[in-house]
């Protein structure tokens, strides 16, 4: 299955971003339950959430070489706005 690719992100809060895809459906993803395991820890310094990137094909959010996420656990685990 294929699923759409990143258009935009940005940080909404502390631990949630509101990532907008190439069919224009826009979800709410919160990293808090990813914030257990040890390579997720640095995204719980608000500076470091914030300061990501988008994958040049649309396909993640990157923050550095260790830590990213996949447009598809962001599009089969995010809230869909409404």
């Amino acid at each position: 299955m294929s699923y759409p690719k990143i258009k935009s992100a940005r940080a909404i809060d502390e631990h949630t971003l509101l990532v907008e895809f190439t069919n224009a459906d826009k979800r709410k993803y919160d990293v808090t339950p990813l914030l257990d395991k040890e390579r997720f820890f640095p995204l719980k310094q608000r500076g470091f959430f914030r300061n990501f990137q988008i994958d040049s094909t649309g396909c993640a959010l990157i923050w550095n070489e260790d830590i990213d996420i996949s447009e598809y656990e962001i599009w089969l685990h995010g809230v869909k706005e409404v």
